[in-house]
């Protein structure tokens, strides 16, 4: 080997080790702030904000708090429908947001007859509990509010509705809970490994992130198990349409840099029930209903309303039966 040759080689070497090092430190600092994502305040600007807009259509909000089987405190409200059919939809908002980001949502669905809840998620706005944790807890906490909503108001129908981290969890919950009969999901991650990559490659290039980028995914995974005493690698939305049947409406935000539409088409071949995916062009993360307005509210409002008159009314306490048709 020529001297020209060895030398060519060490800066290959060290050209491919210092990205690796350097994702890898990245990783393990990284770790619990993807345990501890920026909070937003509920504020009482906030507030008085989803009031108006609840005024505005004949509709006002309760406040819907309880325990969580862990023992955090969830909060959140409950807000009927002005014309009600009898049917509810839980609200999941993203990472590092609250409740109120999912108010134009709420208020599509409300003047479509169904009555909403909207929770703030674990470690989010007014809630409770020291980690967000992706679905891995936030699953059960979801059990817990339809067993108050079931208590309170009998829904005859029960779905939910999410975007990004918040679609990620309805599925999950969807997955362990057969009361959800159906689930509308915007830029779900897959699972929250195949979501590491995606960050690791900074958003622009997963392929990196998979790659010569892979140590620092690895090592938010590892450090955060370490650090939360969970399971990541079973945080996954793509397992729990796999694992129970039931109609599920994706939609992937075509100009999504944070989860892209890869994330949408491996849940998409993994669901076991009835499954549609609708693909947003131009739209970034979570945007669909700003992008594409009147064709969101046909979409959705049409998917809840093609489930409720298709199956029977939901008893308390037991699930409808999956429609296993494609």
């Amino acid at each position: 080997m020529t001297p020209a040759l060895r030398a060519a080689l060490r800066i290959l070497a060290l050209l491919l080790f210092f990205p690796m090092l350097l994702s890898a430190v990245a990783g393990w600092m990284a770790a619990p702030g993807f345990l501890h994502p920026q909070l937003r305040q509920l504020t009482p600007d906030l507030v008085r904000d989803a009031d108006v807009t609840l005024r505005a259509i004949g509709a006002q909000r309760e406040s819907f708090d309880l325990t969580a089987p862990d023992g955090a405190p969830l909060r959140g409200w409950k807000i009927h429908a002005p014309h009600a059919n009898g049917a509810w939809v839980l609200v999941f908002h993203g990472v590092a947001d609250n409740r109120y980001g999912m108010m134009e949502h709420a208020r599509m669905l409300l003047l479509a007859g169904y009555g909403v809840v909207l929770m703030d998620a674990r470690a989010h706005g007014a809630s409770g509990g020291a980690i967000a944790t992706y679905g891995w807890l936030e699953r059960r906490d979801a059990g817990a509010v339809i067993d108050r909503l079931q208590r309170e108001e009998h829904p005859a129908h029960l779905y939910a509705l999410g975007n990004s981290m918040g679609a990620g969890i309805a599925l999950q919950a969807a997955g362990a809970d057969p009361r959800i009969e159906a689930v509308a999901a915007e830029a779900p991650f897959a699972s929250l490994r195949e979501a590491t990559y995606d960050y690791a490659g900074l958003q622009k290039w997963p392929l990196l992130g998979k790659t010569l980028f892979a140590p620092g995914a690895w090592l938010v995974l590892y450090r955060g198990e370490r650090l939360a005493g969970f399971d990541a690698g079973a945080v996954s939305p793509e397992r729990a349409v796999a694992a129970r049947a039931f109609p599920i409406l994706l939609i992937c935000d075509g100009a999504d840099v944070v989860l892209p539409c890869r994330h949408a088409q491996m849940i998409f071949r993994a669901a076991a029930g009835p499954r549609e995916l609708w693909r947003v062009p131009g739209a970034a993360h979570t945007a669909a209903l700003g992008t594409a307005p009147d064709e969101f509210r046909s979409r959705v409002i049409g998917f809840f309303d093609e489930q409720r008159a298709g199956t029977a009314p939901l008893k308390t306490g037991e699930a409808s039966p999956d429609r296993t048709t494609r």
